[in-house]
């Protein structure tokens, strides 16, 4: 844990906090930005695969959201995952995905996380692979998405990107 990691809190998200993630998100530059009611909706219904960093003032400077499969209930899918621009580059992307996958893996088992990105997100595509990388497993990757399925216009296709297997089992 970094110095700047360690004046945070990583914890649940709550409705309250919808708002700020949808800025988070638009403030990103790199995420398809959803609607902000689908942020609170987030909160509410996902807020147990979800995570949320939280400052010293208790406001919400980094995110990632996700939910597990229902046809793969040992599979949790990561959805976004975003960092104020204040706090990247201190690691706190791949402390909350730590810390999401810990916990969801000790309250539910998984063996496997999935996540999409698009060709050309790098920063994304390192803290997925660093992640597999600390947690010994594999990477697939595949197109799940191709462009000529998305109906609202030109979008690079989605990269389905399979770490796994994983042994992060539920606590006793």
């Amino acid at each position: 844990m970094t110095a700047a990691q360690a004046d945070l809190l990583i914890d649940r998200p709550s409705v309250a906090d919808g708002a700020a993630l949808w800025r988070i998100a638009k403030d990103s530059g790199n995420l398809d930005l959803n609607s902000s009611y689908s942020y609170l909706l987030w909160c509410r219904d996902f807020a147990g695969t979800s995570a949320v960093a939280r400052g010293a003032d208790g406001e919400p400077v980094g995110f990632v959201t996700g939910y597990v499969r229902p046809e793969r209930p040992h599979t949790l899918l990561v959805w976004q995952v975003a960092v104020d621009a204040a706090y990247r580059g201190h690691g706190l992307a791949a402390a909350l995905l730590d810390g999401l996958t810990s916990r969801v893996g000790a309250e539910r088992g998984l063996s496997s996380v999935e996540t999409t990105i698009t060709p050309g997100n790098t920063a994304s595509e390192r803290l997925f692979i660093s992640y597999a990388a600390r947690h010994g497993a594999a990477v697939e990757r595949e197109v799940l998405f191709d462009t000529g399925l998305f109906p609202d216009g030109p979008h690079d296709p989605e990269v389905l990107y399979r770490i796994g297997p994983l042994s992060l089992t539920p606590s006793a």
